[in-house]
């Protein structure tokens, strides 16, 4: 499997931890990996502030407020379109706020490499068709499938 992770760092003055970069491509490739995708593909991802995914959240999803990340798939049912230049199939965009990531690792009390890679490993399966808007059973294996790939990055929550 040959996987793209096109990295963007669009918040300004951000301290990008080390090692960051490294970990979002590890959890785009895991997440594939254990959904079984093989083919050639190619993802963007965009680090922002909240100001930014604010802007963006509500000019395309009509919603005028932060939120930590944003999927746009770029295919649909398992069909994608090719970049033409290196024929892998485009997957999508991820639009990850750092903000949103920083408070978030603080207030579930695990770090900040955990929490980038599960709004990436979040996303990721988003791109795949994967959904959770209506909750319920969607959401419960969202969440497996979320856990299970942070668990092989070895990222998964310990439990008692």
């Amino acid at each position: 499997m040959s996987v793209k992770v096109n990295i963007t760092l669009r918040k300004k003055n951000a301290n990008l931890p080390s090692g960051v970069r490294l970990l979002i491509r590890k959890a785009c490739n895991a997440t594939l990996k254990y959904e079984g995708f093989d083919d050639p593909c190619e993802i963007d991802v965009t680090l922002v502030n909240d100001e930014m995914i604010k802007e963006i959240n509500n000019e395309f999803r009509g919603i005028d407020a932060s939120t930590d990340v944003l999927s746009f798939p770029l295919g649909e049912k398992g069909n994608y379109d090719k970049n033409p230049a290196t024929n892998a199939l485009m997957l999508g965009d991820v639009v990850i706020s750092l903000d949103h990531a920083f408070a978030q690792a603080d207030l579930y009390g695990h770090g900040i490499e955990r929490e980038i890679a599960f709004l990436t490993v979040h996303s990721v399966l988003h791109l795949l068709g994967y959904d959770h808007v209506n909750g319920g059973l969607e959401q419960a294996i969202m969440r497996e499938k979320e856990e299970a790939v942070l668990d092989a990055l070895g990222l998964a929550i310990n439990k008692i």
